[in-house]
């Protein structure tokens, strides 16, 4: 046994700062959240706390905590850089629990506010008409693939005012639902990214009610390894759409199903997201939803789900971006099996 264990954190402390980014050739300000490798003298201070960070969310009466220590130092080195892509309605710290336990693995992992959040004239407005609203989804949808580009050539153009560097040999690219379909989309025209985790993405071919009518064309020419996460019990874009992208997709693939798990297992705080959403007053289109969801209590514990999510997509990182013998090796194995050993219920497919 190598001792390999893709669900134990890393042994790197983790750092997180916010810098702003300008796109002049569109006029929008972009809040960009790094989580990096963090100097040995912070050990400790991003599990503590008194010491990790804490940040405000928008429209939740508490703030929440992630294990990250503000600011901190960086871990001189070159290391694997990850773009984050978060759903649509969220924002660039939909899932911390994912971004920290990857930079404690020695990822730079980078996130910003899609355009939906910061440019006006993608924002819902009061008694849009059809047509008006039509526009606005059809502009975000548009936005969304040259916001994780312009993401790239921002974090690797402030490269020299950081310790640790991100390697432009080995990018990765995880998202969640439309972000999901952004980081799949985005590979038809982004080269330099090299491996993606998709975590109940849209984009399948048929829809359910109100939910973004995004599609794919899985057009790049080369063999990116892809790795799809899709929910069992999903109200929003349930497993057979996920098998069809899985179907669909031109390089090495595999799909793993979580049971008892639903959309938003996948972000930070799941019953809290979970009971928002069945509690949210919703346009006709998609009244349904919150109806066709179980309540969060008869759900995969969260401790569970993230636990998963982590593990999974680490060791698809690790094997590809950082071409590591022992998580190809794990990957191989039974990994159904190391699921239920942590008591995780799911299934694996790779065609």
């Amino acid at each position: 046994m190598d001792g390999y264990d893709p669900f134990a954190r890393g042994s790197h402390p983790v750092g997180v700062q916010t810098i702003e980014a300008r796109d002049a050739a569109r006029d929008r300000r972009f809040p960009v959240e790094l989580w990096y490798p963090a100097e040995e003298r912070h050990a400790g201070e991003d599990l503590s706390p008194e010491t990790r960070d804490t940040f405000a969310v928008p429209r939740r009466p508490a703030p929440r905590e992630q294990r990250a220590v503000r600011d901190a130092g960086a871990q001189p080195g070159t290391f694997p850089l990850v773009l984050y892509s978060h759903p649509s309605g969220s924002n660039r710290r939909a899932a911390t629990f994912l971004a920290t336990h990857l930079a404690s693995h020695g990822y730079i992992v980078a996130a910003l506010d899609h355009s939906e959040i910061v440019a006006p004239e993608l924002a819902a407005q009061e008694a849009e008409s059809a047509e008006q609203r039509a526009a606005r989804i059809e502009g975000l949808i548009a936005s969304r693939v040259p916001d994780l580009r312009f993401l790239l050539d921002a974090v690797i153009a402030r490269a020299a005012s950081s310790a640790a560097v991100p390697d432009v040999e080995r990018i990765g690219a995880v998202g969640h639902s439309f972000g999901g379909w952004t980081v799949l989309a985005a590979l038809d025209e982004e080269p330099r990214i090299g491996a993606v985790v998709a975590l109940a993405p849209a984009g399948g071919s048929q829809p359910r009610p109100g939910i973004l009518p995004v599609t794919l064309a899985f057009a790049w020419q080369r063999d990116v390894p892809t790795l799809y996460v899709a929910a069992e019990l999903d109200a929003s874009i349930p497993p057979s759409g996920i098998v069809e992208l899985l179907d669909r997709t031109p390089s090495a693939k595999r799909l793993v199903i979580l049971h008892a798990a639903d959309h938003l297992h996948f972000m930070d705080d799941v019953a809290y997201e979970h009971e928002a959403v069945r509690a949210m007053p919703f346009p006709p289109a998609l009244a349904w939803l919150p109806r066709a969801m179980r309540p969060a209590a008869e759900l995969l514990p969260e401790e569970r789900a993230h636990l998963a999510v982590r593990g999974l997509t680490l060791a698809h990182l690790d094997a590809t971006l950082k071409s590591s013998i022992a998580a190809q090796r794990w990957l191989r194995g039974d990994v159904v099996a190391k699921l239920a050993g942590r008591g995780i219920d799911a299934e694996v497919r790779t065609a």
